[in-house]
């Protein structure tokens, strides 16, 4: 039994879409046929309507995702764009039909040469394996996905470059990601980097350098206020200590007592003194292991802060 065609009633309004023919205006839309049609007398107005798809309207991004009917966008963490095709490992076509068994072996020829013509050459492997590698990296530590592009986009140039000639694959992905937090202003040290990845804290800050000084990169030195929004939520510190830890930080940085001195650190004893001042106190011990510093770091720190700003604390 045939399917019923899906139609669409017009209404008129104010004289427009009326029939020529007998003045009617019940015009109906044959979406199968691609006409326009008049209900009264049969008349043909249209014969070549475009179907516009159906109407839908997004109220924020993640529906307007989810009713997008484009394919997915373009990106630079996989090594071929993103632009590739893939044959689905289901042996049905694409009205869901099973594929014949006959044409199964010819199916599976195509899947396995389209599989090897996807990474065709040394370079395409070399990026292949290291995008998967940054992919997994940045996964580990929650990168948000403007870090993983810009750090893709790095990688692609110390390629372009030569430049992982004689160093090791995973050691320039750890430099590339380093040199990406710190240009998006998501800081993130090195040896939280090291820990994410297969190289050692020393090897990556040496081939960080080099990846600047070649590439040209223009990166700011890391600020302690930085890590401070960062700091507090992992500590389950409210948003009144951050302010406070903040404006510690600011009042220090105009009097020049973070300079010389590691972001991180300074930043751990602003946080420890404003959880003191705010009363959701937390002990050296805790904001060291989440500062990754020592507990004497933050006692020397915390000592500068409060004799050389004049802060009073009651412990």
């Amino acid at each position: 039994m045939a399917k019923p065609k899906k139609k669409k009633k017009i209404e008129s309004d104010e004289g427009v879409n009326r029939c020529p023919e007998c003045d009617s205006g019940h015009l109906t839309k044959d979406y199968e046929r691609g006409e326009l049609v008049c209900e009264e007398c049969g008349l043909v107005l249209d014969d070549q309507m475009i179907d516009q798809g159906p109407e839908w309207r997004a109220f924020d991004v993640e529906q307007g995702e989810k009713r997008a009917r484009t394919g997915a966008p373009m990106t630079y963490t996989i090594h071929d764009k993103g632009l590739s095709t893939t044959i689905g490992w289901k042996n049905k076509d694409s009205y869901g039909k099973s594929i014949p068994t006959r044409n199964r072996a010819q199916l599976y020829r195509l899947r396995k040469w389209q599989r090897r013509i996807r990474v065709s050459n040394a370079t395409e492997r070399n990026l292949a394996f290291a995008l998967s590698e940054l992919d997994r990296m940045a996964s580990g530590m929650g990168l948000p996905r403007n870090v993983r592009e810009t750090a893709a986009m790095i990688y692609r140039k110390a390629v372009n470059k030569n430049l992982i000639r004689g160093r090791s694959i995973e050691g320039v992905v750890a430099a590339s990601l380093y040199a990406a937090c710190r240009q998006c202003n998501v800081p993130r040290t090195l040896d939280e980097i090291a820990n994410s990845s297969r190289v050692g804290r020393k090897e990556i800050g040496r081939t960080y350098r080099f990846m600047t000084r070649e590439l040209k990169l223009k990166l700011m030195p890391t600020r302690p206020q930085d890590y401070v929004s960062r700091f507090c939520s992992e500590l389950k510190l409210g948003g009144d200590v951050q302010t406070k830890a903040i404006e510690i930080l600011k009042e220090a940085t105009e009097k020049e007592l973070t300079s010389g001195r590691g972001p991180t650190g300074v930043a751990a004893a602003a946080i420890y003194i404003a959880s003191i001042k705010c009363n959701e106190r937390r002990t050296q011990r805790e904001v060291a292991d989440i500062a990754g510093v020592t507990e004497v770091t933050i006692r020397n720190r915390y000592k500068e802060l409060t004799e050389k700003l004049n802060i009073e604390i009651q412990l």
